[in-house]
C-alpha cells in the first residue's frame, strides 16, 4: 500500500513534540499512535489480452485458489493445439523409425525375392544345358558365356533381395533415432511453453484474502503485467507506529503492544518486527537538549492472524507496551 503523501511528510516539531507528551498525561505509560497498513497483492498475468472475465468484486473475500479474471486466449489455445499436434507427429515418426518398414513394403520385396529365385532357377538350368551342348559342340561359345552372365546375375539379385528383407526388419540408425528422439523432446518442450502461457490468461487467487480493488473492466485491453485485482491476505495487515526518541530504547524487536482503535473492541496485540534506524522528523538544528524531544522513529508490528479482520488500512491506532 502506498503511504498517503501527508502521513509521508515529516511531522511537524508539535505533532512530535505531543507524542512524547502523551506518556506525560493520566495515563500509567507512554503510549504511540499510528495507523494500520496494508501489503496488498496485485494479480497480474504475463500475457496481453481483452478481459473477458471477472468474476470478483470490491471488498468480497476470496479462497485460495478462487479464480480472479481471465482474458481471451484465443490465440494461445490455437498455438497449444498446433504444439501438441507436433508433438504427436513426431513421436509417430520415432515409432515408425524403430519399427523398420510397413508390411506392405516388406510384402512387396518377398513377392520381388520370389520372382528372382524363379528367374535365378531357369538360369541356372539354361547354363547347364548350354554347357552341355557347347561340350558336344552344338553353341558357341559366345552363347554359353551369355547364359553364365545371366545366371550369375539372376544369383546376384536373389542375394540382393534377401539383403533388402534383412535391412527391412531393422529399426533405424542410431543417430537417426537419437535425431528424432531430440525432435520428440523439442516438440514436448514447446507443448509444455504453450500450457503455460495458455495457462497465464486465467488468474486464481494466490491466497486467501479480501479482494480490495478491481482494476479493469470486462471488455478493456489489459497489457502484460499490468495488475487487474488486488488482495489483501489476512497476513498482509500490519501497524505502523510512532515512537518519540525518549521512549525508543524500551522498545525492540519481538516485544508485544497492546493495539487500540475506536470500535475495535478489546485490545489487540501486535509484536514489533521493524525498528526504524532513521528519524522521521529532523529539526534543522544540531540534535541539542531541546530539540531531542522532537524526533520520533517509525517501528512495524504484526498482530495475530486471526485479529487481523478487525484492522483496515488506513485506520488510526493507538499502542501501548504490555
Amino acid at each position: 500500500m502506498r503511504i498517503p503523501s501527508a502521513l509521508r511528510r515529516p511531522l511537524p516539531a508539535a505533532a512530535a513534540l505531543a507524542l512524547l507528551l502523551a506518556g506525560c498525561g493520566n495515563d500509567d505509560g507512554p503510549f504511540f499512535q499510528g495507523y494500520a497498513e496494508g501489503d496488498y497483492v496485485y494479480v497480474a498475468s504475463s500475457e496481453a489480452g481483452r478481459l473477458t472475465e471477472l468474476p470478483v468484486r470490491r471488498g468480497q473475500q476470496v479462497a485460495a485458489g478462487a479464480p480472479l479474471f481471465a482474458l481471451d486466449a484465443e490465440r494461445e489455445t490455437a498455438a497449444r493445439n498446433q504444439a501438441s499436434a507436433q508433438l504427436a507427429a513426431a513421436a509417430a515418426q520415432l515409432e515408425d523409425i524403430a519399427t523398420g518398414k510397413r508390411p506392405a513394403e516388406v510384402d512387396v520385396t518377398r513377392a520381388q525375392l520370389a520372382q528372382a529365385e524363379a528367374a535365378s532357377r531357369r538360369s541356372a538350368t539354361q547354363l547347364r544345358r548350354d554347357t552341355e551342348q557347347f561340350r558336344i559342340g552344338g553353341i558357341a561359345r559366345s552363347q554359353l558365356d551369355d547364359s553364365r552372365e545371366q545366371a550369375r546375375s539372376d544369383e546376384a539379385r536373389v542375394r540382393e533381395l534377401k539383403a533388402q528383407l534383412d535391412v527391412a526388419a531393422l529399426p533405424g540408425r542410431d543417430d537417426q533415432r537419437l535425431a528424432q528422439a531430440a525432435q520428440v523432446e523439442a516438440a514436448r518442450a514447446a507443448l509444455a511453453q504453450a500450457d503455460w502461457t495458455l495457462a497465464q490468461k486465467r488468474q486464481a487467487a494466490p491466497a486467501a484474502g479480501l479482494v480490495f480493488d478491481t482494476l479493469y473492466r470486462v471488455g478493456e485491453w489489459v497489457p502484460a503485467g499490468s495488475p487487474v485485482v488486488s488482495l489483501l491476505p489476512p497476513g498482509n495487515i500490519k501497524v505502523r507506529l510512532f515512537v518519540p526518541q525518549a521512549a525508543l530504547g524500551a522498545l525492540k524487536v519481538g516485544q508485544q503492544l497492546m493495539v487500540s482503535c475506536d470500535g475495535c473492541g478489546d485490545p489487540i496485540p501486535v509484536r514489533i518486527d521493524y525498528i526504524s534506524t532513521q528519524a522521521e522528523y529532523t529539526p534543522p538544528v544540531i540534535y541539542s537538549r531541546e530539540t531531542r524531544g522532537k524526533l520520533v522513529y517509525m517501528i512495524q508490528a504484526r498482530p495475530a492472524p486471526e485479529t487481523t479482520p478487525r484492522l483496515h488500512p488506513g485506520q488510526p491506532l493507538e499502542a501501548v507496551p504490555q
